[in-house]
Order: C-alpha cells, then structure tokens, then sequence
C-alpha cells in the first residue's frame, strides 16, 4: 500500500502511547499499520498487523508487503528483573530493524522511553544516593546501573549506522491517556480508585511520598508525546537527538489532588506524614470492581486490565520531586502545550464515555 507519501509502523499500537500516536498520524493523513500482539480494530483507518517481536520468522511474514517509512517504537515487555528487561527488550527492538533492513525503506525510527532514564530500574528506581539532579535534562549522563532503556537505544544507534535512518529518543514523564491493558496507566488507575472510592464511601487517600506531594511535578499527555513524536521524525534539526517530552506546565500534588478528587466527589485526604501506597488499596478490590462493572454495565470488569498500581506507587512514592526541562525541544520548535488538570479530567470524561469507569 506505498501511496507515494509517509507509511508509519507504530509498535505497540494498542497501548496508550501508541494508539494515541496512531489517530495523530492518521488526522495528519498519514498511511499508518498498527502492530501489536493484540491488534486494535478500535482507530478507524488503522491498518492491524499481529506479530510477536520475539519471532522473527513470523515478523518477516507478517511484513511482507508493508515497507514503512517511519518506525515508532512504543512497547515494551516488562520481567521479573533488568537483566532480563535488558535481553528481551534489546531483542524487541533489535528483531525488528534486523528485519525491516531488508526492505531498505525506513529513513526514521523514534523510540519512547522515559524517565528511567535518569531515575534507574525499576528494582533501583530514583533509590537515595542514585538521585538526578532535577529538572531532569537530556545532556545527564546514563546511571551505572543496568537499564533497558539504555539497551533499546543502542540497538537505534547500531541500526542506524547500519540502515542509515535518522533517529529520534523520547523521554516522557508519566504518561497520561486512553488505553485499557496498558502496563503503566496513571490516570486510569487513579479513575479506578477514585471509582471505588465513591462506590464504597471512603476517602480518596494520597498513596505516595511527602517529597511527592509538596513537590513540583510535570506529567506528558499521550497526545502530547504523540505530537513531538511526529514532529521529531519530520523536522530535520530534530533528527539524531533525545527529548524530553512533559505537557510545559507544572504543578503540586498537594493542589492536584483534591482537584481530581472533587471530579468524582469524593473526599480527598492529604498526606498525613505516611506513605500508603495504592497497590495495597487495590490488590483485593477485584470482586468490588465486579461488582462496580455489573451493576454500572461497564465494558471491563477485570480491575487488572485498567489499574497498574504498581507503577503510579512507584511514581508517587518518589523520594524527590522530579520535573522535565523542555529547552531543548522548545528551541527547536516543538511549542505544543497542553494543561495538565485538563488531561485528566478530560481523560476520567473519556473513560465514563467508553463505559470504563461509572
């Protein structure tokens, strides 16, 4: 399907970043195939390619016939330590530029990662004695520290030497958007919460750090990220270089809280000096959410399928504020802003739309 004109590859598109950055690039006209081991038939125009990136016979199967231009790699597979992110996801990304070489097509690929980057792994992650100076800029050197993030980018880099395509790297803060069975899903994990909260009559309880709350913070809506993404691989002073990408306002969770709260009317209730993390909320309100789904007739009534706990503790749990500097990417051109009060609760207005959440 080479119509002349930019053919996009997004993989990981049925996840929040990359179904996000699916529906930018389709209302830019662009031709776009979505792969995922799950294909989404949910963005009209999408074309759906299934395809396990750990099987390269399947992957040169399924791409026979698609030769994109542009790659954008959203995904990742996550395992029970880094040395084992590291081999898997190396291999993810290096699976599929191995077998695109072939088409000598591809003058792009971007990659998302985040902001792990600059904070370590997940069994390290932003640990007293590893801690960045904030707010966090491109130029900081990588962590000696084992990091996924770190390997993906190096098989762009060996690649590109290789193919000769241009690159981009994308470093978002928490990501903020629509998708359901995503690994790393703030805003609908809080949605969820929240939900149950009013359901059940409690209070909605600040989960995370003192650092947390009264610090300043940034967050990236998906459509956000979606649009550096395509301005990075399509603005020529961008090309070969990382971003941070944030929405370009900042706040305190000690004001957000009760905004978000209030949305849903329930009670907020402040830190109190004690971290009270979120997963140990949630981890057995799988019959309540159940309950929630049938008595509202919602789409998902598995709470595993919408909340990540784990993750939003590990990012409100934070022992520093953590913010994104922009300059780099603001001099270069990339102005777009977006308000981060708004991307929640246009989000929680979405999730009640798709009868996700009551």
């Amino acid at each position: 399907m080479d119509n002349g004109k930019n053919i996009a590859l997004v993989v990981g598109a049925t996840g929040i970043t990359g179904s996000n950055l699916a529906e930018e690039l389709i209302s830019q006209g662009w031709t776009v195939y979505g792969l995922s081991r799950t294909p989404n038939n949910n963005i009209p125009k999408l074309l759906p390619v299934k395809a396990d990136l750990l099987d390269t016979a399947s992957l040169h199967t399924v791409l026979d016939g698609i030769s994109p231009t542009h790659v954008y790699f959203t995904t990742w597979m996550r395992n029970d330590t880094e040395e084992d992110n590291i081999r898997v996801n190396s291999a993810l990304v290096r699976n599929l530029l191995d077998v695109l070489a072939l088409k000598k097509s591809v003058k792009h690929v971007a990659l998302v990662t985040g902001l792990k980057h600059y904070l370590g792994p997940f069994e390290a992650y932003a640990k007293e004695g590893k801690l960045p100076e904030t707010p966090v800029r491109e130029e900081h050197p990588r962590l000696p520290l084992p990091n996924f993030y770190y390997a993906q980018e190096d098989e762009v880099y060996k690649a590109s030497e290789r193919d000769g395509f241009t690159w981009s790297i994308h470093r978002p803060h928490t990501v903020i958007g629509y998708a359901v069975g995503n690994l790393m899903n703030m805003g609908t994990t809080l949605a969820v919460y929240a939900s149950i909260c009013k359901e059940t009559g409690r209070p909605m309880i600040w989960p995370g750090s003192a650092e947390q709350w009264n610090g300043v913070s940034d967050v990236t809506d998906a459509r956000i990220l979606a649009k550096q993404l395509v301005w990075a691989s399509t603005t020529e002073s961008a090309k070969n270089q990382a971003f941070n990408i944030a929405n370009g306002d900042v706040f305190r969770w000690k004001w957000l809280w009760k905004r978000l709260a209030d949305w849903f009317g329930v009670e907020a209730v402040d830190f109190d000096g004690t971290m009270r993390p979120l997963d140990n909320k949630l981890s057995n309100e799988g019959e309540t959410w159940k309950a929630i789904a049938e008595k509202y007739s919602l789409k998902e009534n598995n709470l595993d399928r919408l909340a990540s706990a784990w993750h939003t503790d590990l990012d409100l749990g934070r022992p520093l504020e953590v913010m994104c500097d922009m300059s780099k990417s603001r001099k270069l051109g990339f102005t777009a802003y977006q308000n981060t009060e708004d991307s929640f609760k246009e989000l929680f207005g979405k999730l009640k739309a798709e009868k996700l959440i009551p």
